[in-house]
């Protein structure tokens, strides 16, 4: 039993980074009521997270070969902890906000190194059963979310962060006994200015949409920053084109191949997950259940995708990934499309087909993503293709956020104009911020019943735009990579630069159901040992 207790401490630290992506969303209303917070700070609450997690895993990747892999998940974990702290000790949304970019810090120092740990860890069929079981842990985490979020938000939404307090002692005091260090050979360092550059233009797009959704297009605050984070990345691409050793090879994207599945990974996420703080807002601001109510509705998408992913995944990875990922990609967008059916009289029971039918999506598409990406490139390329779609699904989270909240803005504010709402800019802002129950309580007794029929009628019509528009990402991702994603598996050009088996960057779980892709990549986890640091 001794011999599994690394995999322990590793699964720990991922259940919990993981968790933390879907334990939020059925806390928002709370959130929204305790501290009075704006509908642009909920969608950064739940947005700076994977934008953090998004812009820092790839250098982070770095980091940890050059190093050491145990001495980056040890500081991840402080880091985690003590910006939970932080959150559930926040008296307001902008430190909350703050507190949650610094998580996502420590999440990408941790997401960067699990697989690596457990590479170095264990050989032979023990890291077969390693890698399986720590493929549950991260199906279990996207599960147990949403009803450990409703369980905790019962008793205080704060108890969502502190919770990570005695998980991240148990995993730190257990990774310092049991856990060996492990380094790469000659390893290059951290693209430092690649990583700066990327952080601030992908933040600059993102608060620029976020902005765009709270102000209107108008505003110079709204399109400005989109303008300027664009400029940016520009400069990012040309940058990494004339480095040595960049965050991300962009001559890789020459091949259709690994630009069909990039684009794949972010607009699975985009259409698979960005609509669910909408989703969460509604089933309690509107249809008033309680957190623990809310979190169980989800059950469908988490359940399904699970076992899908434990069933049929080992079969699907031996299959073509442009057949495997466009029909997951198509149920994805079908899924949201079958929830479009709300409108202001339905009730919880109208998305569980939906929510069904996208974790069958999610769950065909788990476990072939990353792997489909490392079969993309060469060899001594595949650390830094596994990395690259986790930056791109956690992306398309972030991004997905904040385009459907100007989606959702548009579609509710029309909506109360057309039905006669005195102030619609107000009332919408109020209504996305899950304030629906006290608008209400502020009307004139009489006015009540009409004013509850018109707010559910106008959460419904901006709730089916942003479901039509996940609907659509997820049936054109299909679409992408039918087209794209064909032609030879490229060879390594040469001899592999990761000699270490644990490889540079790799990430690649996600908190969306799925079991974890590592076990299926071979070239990439069997070909060479790192050398514990004693």
């Amino acid at each position: 039993m001794r011999k599994w207790w690394p995999l322990v401490a590793v699964c720990a630290g991922t259940f919990m980074l993981l968790i933390d992506v879907t334990i939020v969303n059925v806390a928002l209303p709370d959130i929204a009521t305790s501290l009075g917070t704006s509908f642009d700070q909920l969608q950064w609450v739940v947005d700076i997270y994977a934008l953090a997690l998004a812009a820092l895993v790839l250098g982070a990747g770095s980091l940890a070969d050059l190093y050491g892999r145990r001495r980056l998940y040890l500081g991840g974990l402080a880091l985690f902890a003590l910006s939970s702290l932080a959150c559930g000790l926040a008296p307001n949304a902008e430190l909350l906000i703050v507190a949650r970019a610094v998580q996502g810090i420590g999440a990408a120092a941790m997401f960067s190194t699990t697989i690596a740990l457990l590479n170095a860890v264990y050989r032979g069929r023990d890291r077969g059963t390693a890698f399986g079981i720590w493929g549950a842990v991260v199906g279990a985490a996207a599960a147990a979310g949403p009803i450990l979020g409703g369980l905790l938000t019962g008793v205080s939404w704060r108890w969502i962060f502190l919770v990570n307090l005695p998980v991240s002692l148990f995993a730190v005091l257990l990774t310092l006994k049991v856990v060996e260090e492990s380094k790469q050979s000659g390893a290059p360092h951290p693209d430092v200015p690649g990583i700066a550059t990327f952080t601030l233009g992908a933040g600059a797009v993102v608060y620029g949409l976020v902005e765009a959704a709270a102000n209107g297009w108008s505003a110079v605050g709204s399109w400005g920053p989109i303008a300027a984070g664009v400029v940016v990345l520009v400069g990012w691409v040309l940058l990494e084109l004339r480095r040595r050793a960049p965050m991300l090879d962009l001559r890789l994207f020459r091949t259709s191949r690994f630009t069909g599945i990039m684009l794949g990974s972010l607009l699975l996420n985009l259409a698979a997950f960005a609509s669910s703080l909408y989703l969460s807002l509604w089933l309690q601001s509107i249809l008033g259940l309680s957190p623990l109510q809310a979190g169980l509705v989800f059950i469908p998408l988490s359940l399904v995708s699970f076992v899908t992913a434990a069933v049929v995944g080992k079969t699907l990875t031996d299959r073509s990934p442009r057949v495997v990922l466009g029909v997951g990609l198509a149920l994805v967008g079908a899924g949201s499309l079958l929830m479009a059916r709300v409108d202001g009289g339905a009730s919880w029971g109208i998305l569980v087909p939906g929510l069904a039918v996208l974790g069958l999506g999610v769950g065909i598409c788990n476990p072939v993503v990353t792997s489909a990406a490392l079969s993309s490139v060469p060899r001594e390329r595949s650390g830094m293709a596994s990395g690259a779609v986790n930056t791109f699904r956690q992306l398309g989270f972030a991004v997905g956020v904040a385009v459907l909240g100007s989606v959702f803005a548009a579609g509710t504010t029309r909506a109360l104009t057309d039905g006669g709402a005195p102030d619609p800019a107000a009332t919408e802002a109020a209504l996305s911020g899950g304030q629906a129950q006290a608008v209400i309580a502020q009307a004139p007794v009489e006015a009540r019943g009409g004013l509850t029929q018109l707010l559910s009628a106008a959460y419904a019509d901006g709730l089916r735009d942003v479901l039509l528009v996940s609907g659509a990402a997820g049936l054109v991702g299909a679409i992408l990579v039918v087209l794209l994603v064909r032609g030879p598996v490229p060879q390594t050009d040469g001899p592999a630069e990761e000699q270490d088996g644990g490889g540079r960057h790799e990430a690649g779980g996600e908190h969306d159901g799925g079991r974890h892709e590592a076990p299926h990549t071979p070239d990439h986890l069997r070909e060479g040992d790192a050398e514990p640091v004693r």
